[in-house]
């Protein structure tokens, strides 16, 4: 605790959007002093301090929470869960929020997912794992089209591939299994189902699970969901075409059963539980599970809670009953501002005006997911107060969100801010939401 104001230090691990909104959401807890970021980014600087440490920099990362008594630790990315940082924060007494590394492996391994969902009879995609070229080549050949290929390990959301046809679905298993792209591993090869995907985080403390409000991002790179997968062009909340009832069945027959299931296998889960899920002709499955917030889907979700998310991430660290989480009915909708040429080369430093004026405007918020911070000289917008311009530094960059009454209300508002944001090397999707609207 911060002696002189007797308000907890959080340090909250990570540099992206889905960082931005937890700091964000932190800063509107009355029990929370100081937030520290490690690493951050040019935004979230404005609500944290920045620390110059790595994500996967575990050691690090726990010496620096033992040295400013850190009061609670929150993790965001993957990378950090996978190293094991709350096994060595946990060994030294540090209280952390986010799962072991032992119960991460729900999403860096694909097939030890799977065959939990075997194992629970949780309801998923048919599917079977090879690790031998040749055997998987012979399957995927006499089977139907199109075919869902997923790598084993992590691969930065790059992983998985909807082959059309057996001459793509040879070349990505030739990527995955003979050229070891994303390291040497095995390929989950799955049927192809049909509908519309959504998303279901959950707080999880072992058995108790906890839902927030229901998501969809849209993760191809253009309009009308053409081009290239990415890691998300842009997200909001309120579904129209899931019902209650479905959220319930996702709730009872996916998100409990799994939380149990490893309760019951001895690796507990604790943090946040991510289902990525599809309303099918035969039902809602499983599309995958990721052991932590979902980005973009993290800055839709974090600004419609209206309970102190401290209290939240607090109780989950210390094994306690999760208190309740009260969520705004209104719906808010986010749009990604990328880098010309993502998902694959882009360049960075590239100037960004207009961020401050539309952070100003009413229901509308901006979340940097790769920003940083340059001496760019006279002529150019002081973004900082110290004669800094804001400059891209990802190949998502910002994310710009906004809330109203209706949903078609705040695509409205969230398109007027974006066109308010000045930089040559930025594109947006306009059609965030079409599933809804």
């Amino acid at each position: 605790m911060d002696i002189n104001t007797n308000k907890a230090k959080v340090l909250v691990v990570g540099g992206g959007g889905r960082e931005n909104a937890i700091v964000d959401a932190l800063s509107r807890s009355p029990r929370v002093g100081k937030i520290f970021c490690a690493p951050g980014n040019a935004g979230i600087a404005m609500q944290a301090e920045c620390v110059p440490v790595k994500d996967t920099e575990v050691e690090k990362l726990a010496d620096f929470a033992e040295n400013q008594n850190i009061d609670l630790t929150v993790v965001g990315p993957e990378a950090a869960l996978a190293a094991g940082i709350v096994d060595e924060f946990e060994a030294r007494g540090l209280k952390i929020f986010g799962p072991t590394k032992a119960a991460a492996v729900i999403e860096s391994s694909k097939d030890f997912a799977k065959a939990l969902m075997a194992r629970h009879n949780v309801p998923t995609a048919a599917y079977r794992t090879f690790s031998v070229y040749d055997e998987a080549l012979a399957y995927v050949k006499a089977g139907k089209f199109p075919v869902v290929l997923k790598y084993d390990g992590l691969a930065a959301g790059k992983g998985v591939v909807i082959a059309e046809n057996f001459q793509q679905a040879e070349e990505t298993l030739k990527d995955m299994l003979l050229d070891d792209r994303f390291g040497h591993g095995k390929v989950v090869v799955e049927e192809f189902l049909t509908g519309p995907e959504f998303s279901l985080l959950c707080f999880v403390n072992g058995n108790e699970v906890v839902p927030m409000v229901l998501s969809q991002d849209h993760k191809r790179a253009f309009d009308g969901d053409e081009g290239p997968n990415t890691g998300g062009m842009g997200a909001y909340t309120g579904l129209p075409f899931i019902t209650e009832e479905d959220k319930e069945y996702a709730l009872e027959h996916i998100m409990k059963p799994v939380a149990a299931g490893m309760s019951e296998e001895g690796v507990p889960f604790r943090g946040v539980l991510y289902g990525g899920l599809m309303k099918t002709p035969d039902g809602i499955k499983v599309i995958e599970f990721n052991c932590r917030f979902g980005d973009p889907e993290t800055e839709v979700v974090l600004p419609a809670l209206e309970s102190d998310i401290y209290e939240i991430f607090l109780a989950v660290a210390e094994h306690r009953q999760i208190p309740e989480a009260k969520w705004s009915a209104k719906p808010f909708i986010g749009f990604v501002l990328a880098s010309k040429g993502y998902p694959g080369k882009y360049d960075k430093g590239v100037e960004i005006k207009g961020v401050k004026a539309v952070q100003s405007m009413e229901g509308v918020k901006v979340y940097h997911m790769g920003t940083s911070l340059a001496q760019l000289g006279d002529g150019h917008e002081d973004f900082d107060g110290t004669g800094r311009s804001l400059v891209t530094s990802g190949g998502r960059v910002l994310m710009v969100l906004a809330t109203a009454p209706t949903l078609s209300g705040a695509r409205d508002k969230a398109l007027e801010a974006v066109s308010r944001i000045d930089c040559d090397n930025l594109f947006h999707r306009t059609d965030i939401g079409h599933w809804a609207l």
